[in-house]
């Protein structure tokens, strides 16, 4: 029979975090100023494959195209899978940090995009690589399976079902638990999580609207489509604001509308891409139609030549933490931390295809967050009402302060694998 590791067996496992902290920050900013796109990480799947062959696992790579999963076999017990995401975002850095991003690199459309790991996958794959590192140097401390993963593609909704498509289920043992943790804007030194929805449903959509291109001083021989997407655009924000309930949540955001090459041609289209985050498939289901709706009738409105092409883009599913392993961690969480740095927040608008490992092997899952703020700048911006002016994850001012949010994210990974991982 197992038993939960106790926060003794925890602390026995960190007892040399300190002595590693100085490897891993130099990893970190290693990989910090050699971002990569989505599904190109072979530099840091190469990194994060060797730190493993070096702490004694079994590694294969290439899972996905640049999925990295390594296995640490310790006796009969749980297998428990932790997983980190890779990729960098086309976002040109503008820390200031002496390691910033100063890379470039070709994207999928063809064209030369800055990169900058302005999500905080780099410190991810710091915390895996010291969680995976400490957990083997004292095997004598638990029993069971370790699998970690390291996973390409999640800024592209592409990595984890990559990964999956590959035979992940297949070829590696299936996990009791699937546990994730993500950096994002807190007080450094916290940790933050509950049971339930914890990141929002996402899809991505390209509305491509025709009209009929004419000279600038004469509309009348056009069918403007420019027009046509400003009506769509602001008729768009009424799904939200009119057809979902108060007690609902959605988010609708047109982030692209892209239309003609000069200020006297009325262009033949005009192409919107917008995404939508929501919590509850019902809500999903009615956003969708409802843009579907809105959007060809504004075309038959204008007297569109043509129906619009509507095109999904990328989807990233809800992801559920389970109720019964979430009060798990936090109760590992309360026994290790100390009680003012386990935060329960609420679900975050935010999105994830993390949650697609755990629908894939039909087991539960647990997702949480980590403080990455220096607690005095964010709690001044607290007291005066700007936390909205912090830069968030995908900011090109986004930095994790690195110590202690280093420290704690391991420490979390650590503590939430042993909460499964008991001793014989």
């Amino acid at each position: 029979m197992t038993e939960t590791t106790s926060p003794d067996n925890a602390s026995a496992v960190l007892t040399n975090l300190g002595k590693l902290l100085p490897e891993l920050e130099a990893l970190y900013k290693d990989i910090h100023a050699h971002p990569e796109l989505s599904m190109h990480e072979t530099r840091t799947a190469g990194i994060a494959a060797d730190q493993l062959r070096k702490a004694g696992y079994e590694v294969t790579t290439e899972v996905g195209k640049t999925g990295v999963v390594g296995l640490l076999r310790n006796g009969e017990g749980p297998t428990v899978m932790l997983r980190a995401d890779m990729d960098a975002l086309p976002i040109a850095e503008n820390t200031g940090l002496a390691y910033a991003s100063k890379v470039t690199a070709t994207n999928a459309e063809g064209v030369n995009v800055p990169v900058g790991h302005m999500c905080g996958h780099d410190m991810h794959v710091a915390w895996l690589v010291g969680a995976a590192s400490l957990l083997s140097q004292a095997r004598d401390t638990w029993k069971g399976t370790l699998m970690v993963v390291f996973q390409p593609g999640e800024e592209t909704a592409q990595g984890a079902q990559a990964m999956i498509d590959d035979g992940l289920l297949k070829r590696f043992p299936t996990p009791d638990i699937v546990l994730g943790q993500h950096v994002m804007v807190g007080p450094s030194g916290t940790v933050a999580g509950s049971a339930g929805p914890i990141t929002s449903a996402a899809d991505s959509l390209q509305i491509r609207l025709f009209g009929r291109g004419a000279h600038g001083s004469m509309p009348q021989a056009s069918i403007d489509p420019v027009v046509m997407a400003a009506s769509v655009v602001l008729r768009l924000q009424t799904i939200v604001s009119r057809e979902v309930a108060a007690t609902d949540a959605a988010v609708l955001t047109v982030g692209v509308l892209q239309a003609g090459t000069k200020e006297n041609v009325i262009p033949d289209d005009a192409i919107i891409k917008l995404n939508v985050r929501t919590f509850d498939a019902g809500v999903r289901k009615h956003v969708l139609e409802a843009i579907e709706r809105i959007v060809n009738a504004e075309a038959e409105a204008s007297g569109a030549p043509q129906k619009p092409e509507i095109t999904p883009l990328d989807r990233y599913p809800l992801n559920v933490n389970d109720e019964t392993a979430s009060n798990r961690i936090a109760e590992a969480f309360r026994a290790y931390f100390s009680a003012d740095r386990v935060k329960h927040t609420g679900p975050a608008p935010a999105s994830e295809d993390f949650g697609c490992f755990g629908t894939a092997w039909q087991v539960p899952s647990v997702f949480w967050f980590v403080g990455g703020n220096d607690p005095k700048t964010y709690a001044e911006a607290k007291a005066a009402g700007k936390l909205n002016e912090l830069p968030v994850n995908h900011s090109p001012l986004f930095a994790p302060v690195l110590h202690p949010t280093m420290e704690t994210g391991v420490e979390a990974l650590v503590v939430g694998a042993l909460a499964w991982l008991g001793t014989s």
